[in-house]
């Protein structure tokens, strides 16, 4: 492993591009604790001093490194861009057009990327208006100053361009990260963001009650976790596939055989994430609403962490967003359909629609394991520490998902361009 990082430096190439990830990394943190226009720093201290948050908020301040409760010009982070490509790929089923550009190559996914840019500008004006307008009411819970004391329209305005100008910086960053870094750029900003949570988390734990416990269980846990998630994630389901020979003039082609590769979760982290944003819903219903009322109080009892209720609507919703993905993202029938075109044929199943069935039926098992996998991941620790009095969101199953899942696919990265240049990997 060591000697494989010394051979990752000692490569100019490889070390101009893991410098130059690191570097823009740097970039992004330092971003995270520069206030937007009108933001008092101090105040924004005292609150995060004096104050809780519950619901989605701590989710999105998790995915933008702690940059919407510093109030930043990074406030946002990355959430507006995922939103954005969840959004296109989604289109891709209701709009043809969007289903045609997929299929012309390079060019179509060029203007697929440009019409992702463009939402997410539109969707980071949005949010960032309303991160402004809540700024001193529901963002930090029970404090006695204000984060942003100039309400006036032209500070507000210069807030809300500057938190959008941020996540069109991050956008750039993490796409230059892809073009000229190492790995994919996006997840790797998310994983920088995530993991500098983790210490100031810890600490905390360690001055807490019990805190060296907790600091040992914390630890062991996520070493668990990190061994199933690194042993699902690579495993895979192989379809064999053969191709029949062609002769054309002189040339003989096809008559190889090959796989293809299907992993157990398909989906990724996104399930999870989509039902963590569905039930925050509740919760910020309870904060806006009367709480003399009736569906308030029951709300109130019925979904926090500690019900069961909650827990089972968690992994209810985390199962029907990995079959609602997957069906989005893998098509039988275009499978299929490339096969043939090509001459390809899985062995004891005949071309076309019998292969299309076979490759949904497949999937169909496939997923039914990767959901129950996503569930159990998503709800061990939070049922664990909450037992443990541990609410902190950089403890969840979301992110040590997250965390894994980026890493070992960076890991990856690297591994393969070392191999490229006859060095061992990481990996071996």
């Amino acid at each position: 492993m060591l000697s494989a990082f010394v051979s990752a430096f000692r490569t100019p190439d490889l070390r101009r591009k893991l410098l130059f990830t690191l570097g823009i990394i740097v970039i992004y943190r330092f971003g995270t604790y520069m206030p937007a226009p009108g933001v008092s720093y101090e105040n924004v201290q005292v609150c995060l001093n004096q104050s809780g948050s519950e619901g989605l908020l701590p989710m999105l301040n998790m995915f933008s490194g702690g940059a919407m409760f510093q109030m930043s010009v990074f406030a946002l982070g990355i959430m507006p861009y995922i939103t954005a490509s969840i959004i296109v790929q989604l289109l891709r089923v209701v709009i043809p057009r969007f289903e045609e550009l997929q299929k012309e190559g390079q060019s179509g996914q060029a203007k697929l990327t440009q019409y992702t840019r463009y939402l997410t500008i539109g969707l980071a004006v949005m949010q960032s208006a309303v991160v402004i307008t809540v700024a001193n009411s529901s963002l930090f819970l029970g404090c006695t100053v204000d984060p942003f004391p100039d309400t006036s329209a032209g500070m507000v305005l210069m807030a809300i361009l500057a938190m959008t100008a941020g996540t069109g910086l991050i956008m750039w960053m993490g796409e230059q990260i892809t073009e000229r870094g190492v790995g994919n750029g996006m997840s790797i900003l998310i994983f920088a963001g995530i993991c500098a949570s983790f210490p100031p988390a810890m600490g905390q734990v360690l001055m807490s009650s019990n805190g060296v416990r907790n600091f040992i269980l914390i630890l062991a846990l996520f070493l668990a976790i990190t061994l199933v998630v690194v042993f699902v994630e690579q495993s895979q389901r192989r379809i064999p596939v053969q191709y029949a020979k062609r002769v054309v003039g002189r040339r003989t082609y096809g008559g190889s055989t090959t796989y293809i590769p299907i992993k157990i979760n398909m989906a990724n982290v996104i399930p999870v994430i989509f039902a963590s944003s569905l039930l925050a819903l509740p919760t910020m219903a309870i904060q806006f609403g009367d709480p003399n009322a009736g569906w308030v109080q029951w709300l109130a009892a019925n979904y926090n962490q500690t019900s069961w209720l909650y827990l089972l609507t968690f992994a209810l919703l985390i199962i029907f967003f990995a079959f609602f993905y997957t069906s989005i993202t893998f098509n039988p029938e275009e499978v299929a359909d490339n096969m043939k075109r090509y001459g390809g044929f899985i062995p004891g199943i005949r071309a076309g629609a019998p292969t299309a069935q076979y490759l949904k039926n497949v999937i169909t098992r496939i997923t039914w394991v990767g959901s129950f996998y996503l569930a159990i991941i998503a709800l061990i620790p939070t049922v664990i520490f909450t037992q443990m009095g541990i609410t902190m969101m950089a403890f969840g199953g979301t992110s040590i998902i997250i965390i894994v899942g980026v890493g070992l696919q960076t890991v990856k990265d690297i591994d393969a361009q070392l191999q490229q240049r006859h060095y061992e990997g990481f990996l071996r």
